[in-house]
Parts: C-alpha cells; structure tokens; sequence
C-alpha cells in the first residue's frame, strides 16, 4: 500500500500529488462557521473567550461574503454586542467580565455595520474612547494598561471612519506622523513602533490606515510592493516574514495591502489560490492555517477573504481596506484611498 496521500505535507506546504482541493467546499464552509461555537460546554470555546466578539466578527463577515448572513441570528448577535459595551468608558469588551480594548471595539463596530444597527449603542461614548487612547506622539493606546502598537493606529481610524467621526476628533496629523515612525527605509515596511521589524500583518495595519486618511503617497510604493511580493514562496502560500512558513490569513495581510498599493499583478494569484483551497477541510469545513492543520474560525475568513480578493466566483467583493463586504462601505459612504495599478 502506498501511504504517501496520508502524509501531512513538509513545512506547510502545498500537496504536490494532484489530489489536493481545486474547488471551493461551500457548503461545508457555510456549516462550519453556522455551527461554530454552539457547544459552550467545549473547552475550546471556553478558553477562547477573550475572543469572542473578533470570533463574531470573522464568522458574521465570512457568512457576509459568501451570501449567508440570515444564518445566523441577528438580533442575538446584537443583544451580544450591546452587552459587551462598557458602561464607563464606552469601549467594547471581548465578552461580558473583560476589560474593553480597542481591538474588540473595531470588531464590535463592523459587527454592527454589517447589521445597520449602530443606532443600537452609544457611539459618542466610542469616540470617547478611542480620543481618550491617543498618546501625545499621536500613538494609541490598547486599552488602559498601556501597550503601544500600530494596529491600534489603524483601529483607531477604521472604527471611527466607520462611526462617520473622524473629524474633530483625535489629532490625525499626529497619528500619521507617529505611523510614518513606524516605517523601515530598508525595505519599505512597518513594525509595531519605531525601530521594530517589519512585519505583514502590522504592514497592512498601516496601509489600511494611510488609506483611511488618505495618505498613501507617503509609501515608497515600489520598494514596500516588492518585499511584500517576496513573501510568496514555491508553494503558492505567503509568509509574514522572510524564513517563516507560508500561512493563510497572509492570504488576506499581504493580498489587501498589495491591492490597496495597486500591486497585486506582482504575485501569482493562481498559485496563491490552488494554496489557499488545498487548506480547506473537506470533512468538517473551514480554513487552516496550512494544509493539513485543524481549521478554525479565524483562517476561515481571511481565506475566503483572500479568495474573494482574488475575483473568486460565488463570493461578494470585500474591501481591502476593511475587510467588510464591499456593499456595506458603499451603503455608509466610506472611500478609502487606493492606488492604481502599475
């Protein structure tokens, strides 16, 4: 017997023996993330608790995309939301007994523009917040405990554009100053604050940021764009760092700044997505990180967020920028900056 189809692929990467997944499982993605977190005795879902709202976040967006939301209950997500508001400083907690921070909050915030329902909370209370987070070099704040780091740059302008509030309330001139710190001359990237790495995921953070203020221009484009490039390895996937292992929700860090940058023709989109689909679970549903691994709800969006990127059939457009469908910016009236293609 030949047992060289039940070994799990080296390092990640994709199956070379012509059996892997060419085509999107839909249906049992759909399952997958309906039926996600229904066991609340299971001890993945207690441990992930601190999770929670980002997990609703991903799992209603996923839905969203692949034109399923009415499976899933809308007036309970809601009820959930409202709930985690905190009634003191106006930030969103990942669940009820948490502490608010600025991650949960964004996440909130899109849950509740995907279901029109922003009349539902206190938005000024959220602006509160957020402009209470602003340091004075213009970074911001996590939450109350002090940790600085690029992506609350970005939730900080992502959850206020969507909140329709950006003017008049943090100084954004500061914010940008603080962000253009954060970039690396050598090659054009960002790290979490000045002197740090450049890495894929706090790459696309300030990307979606510049384009929320419209400051693309300060980007070295072309020097960002081909290091950004150079994460695709022989397997089709992308890495977040040079020598790491290709992983899927690069799928979606590098695919949304190369297509904000207008860059995306510098990779190669069929082998990104022959990589993505050989990372479905064709028994149970969902993403995994790489295939073979164990599918959770998080790679399940930014994959089928990448495929969608990628003009995938059957899927809405989602924007680059923040990584909602396409037709819930235009109904808010939101215009993030992108650059065309060279």
């Amino acid at each position: 017997m030949d047992f060289k189809n039940f070994v799990k692929p080296a390092n990640g990467e994709a199956p070379e023996n012509g059996n892997e997944t060419k085509e999107l499982q839909f249906w049992k993605h759909v399952e997958y993330i309906e039926n996600h977190g229904k066991q609340e005795d299971d001890y993945e879902y207690c441990m992930t608790e601190f999770l929670r709202m980002s997990g609703i976040y991903w799992g209603v967006t996923a839905l969203d995309i692949m034109g399923q939301l009415d499976r899933l209950e809308r007036q309970s997500i809601i009820e959930f939301v409202k709930r985690c508001q905190c009634p003191s400083t106006g930030g969103f907690t990942p669940c009820q007994g948490h502490d608010p921070h600025m991650l949960y909050t964004l996440s909130a915030v899109q849950i509740l523009c995907t279901y029109n329902a922003l009349d539902e909370i206190d938005s000024e209370a959220v602006v509160r917040f957020i402009v209470g987070l602003q340091q004075p070099d213009g970074s911001f704040f996590g939450d109350k405990w002090g940790e600085v780091d690029t992506r609350f740059s970005f939730c900080a302008v992502a959850t206020l554009t969507l909140l329709n509030r950006m003017k008049q309330s943090i100084d954004v001139e500061k914010a940008i100053k603080f962000v253009m710190l954060c970039c690396n001359q050598t090659d054009g990237g960002f790290g979490s604050k000045p002197g740090a790495e450049s890495h894929a995921g706090l790459i696309y953070c300030c990307v979606g940021f510049l384009s929320l203020t419209q400051r693309l221009h300060l980007l070295d484009v072309n020097k960002l764009g081909w290091w950004l490039c150079e994460r695709q390895l022989p397997s089709g996937g992308l890495n977040g760092r040079p020598e790491k292992l290709p992983d899927v929700c690069y799928s979606w860090w590098v695919l949304a700044s190369l297509t904000i940058m207008g860059r995306l023709h510098w990779i190669s989109s069929e082998k990104l997505q022959q990589f993505i689909l050989s990372c479905q679970d064709t028994e149970t549903g969902g993403f995994s990180d790489r295939t073979g691994n164990m599918p959770d709800i998080f790679h399940t969006l930014f994959g089928i967020g990448g495929l969608s990127l990628l003009g995938y059939d059957g899927l809405k457009p989602i924007n680059p920028t923040l990584c909602m469908p396409q037709y819930i910016i235009d109904r808010l009236d939101i215009t993030p900056q992108r650059l065309t293609s060279n």
